[in-house]
């Protein structure tokens, strides 16, 4: 079991009169099979928490522990642009991150392809594909390596509406066919109530203001009732903690 441990987590930027404080006094635990997602305003460290956490940053204090049944944890990451390589097809892109470029590397690749519907586009390269379809790309990247945990940095935020909504589908059937433990960032509220069984909010200053259960069934519909009380209460809990700009 994928166990995420965070201790006193604090990061600044800059000094003195410069210091920008990102995250100030984390502590956080995630285990499991579980979609969690963090949501909160622009710049109050939800991405500089995961790019700590994927060792992208360093921390000014305090500490981060990803193990796996005791062990370290393997991780994948998916960002807000696909960073597909462009000289390289699909499946040059996929299998270009694999640890042993094999024939069973290259099977798991395929297949992950066809969780997202893009069978049919190893031979493509990014150029000749739509964003949504790089971003299915990007997401079946990091599933094929087959991680422990899985950090996702707002993958879906450069999309159309439409678009997001259908990827928001495919990613909670690969999800729910894998069990990986993912952190997702995002600033939509309704993305968060979609796909995640745990909310935890950020506010400024880099500070967890709420940690939130859902336990809504699975596959939600943002039309469904239930679904958009969720994401009214998460709203009216932000007005309550004075996190939405006036």
């Amino acid at each position: 079991m994928a166990e995420i441990r965070i201790d006193h987590l604090h990061k600044a930027f800059g000094q003195d009169e410069d210091k920008v404080i990102a995250l100030e006094d984390v502590n956080l635990e995630i285990s499991g099979a579980v979609f969690v997602s963090i949501v909160g305003p622009s710049g109050c460290g939800k991405s500089t928490l995961l790019n700590i956490l994927s060792d992208i940053e360093t921390p000014t204090s305090g500490s981060v522990s990803i193990t796996q049944d005791g062990g370290k944890a393997k991780i994948g990451y998916v960002f807000q642009a696909a960073r597909l390589l462009p000289w390289r097809n699909v499946m040059d892109n996929l299998m270009f991150v694999q640890p042993e470029r094999d024939d069973a590397a290259r099977k798991r690749c395929r297949e992950y392809l066809e969780m997202v519907h893009l069978e049919h586009t190893v031979k493509k390269y990014p150029a000749e594909l739509s964003g949504g379809m790089q971003q299915r790309v990007g997401i079946a990247r990091a599933f094929a390596i087959e991680p422990d945990v899985l950090f996702m940095d707002e993958p879906f935020s450069h999309l159309d509406a439409i678009t997001a909504r259908g990827l928001r589908r495919e990613l909670h059937e690969m999800w729910k066919a894998t069990r990986k433990t993912v952190v997702f960032v995002t600033h939509d509220v309704g993305e968060a109530v979609e796909l995640s069984n745990r909310v935890i909010i950020f506010g400024k200053g880099g500070q967890i203001r709420e940690d939130m259960t859902l336990d809504l069934p699975f596959p939600r519909d943002a039309a469904d009732d239930k679904v958009a009380l969720a994401k009214a209460n998460i709203l009216r809990r932000f007005e309550e903690l004075d996190l939405i700009a006036r």
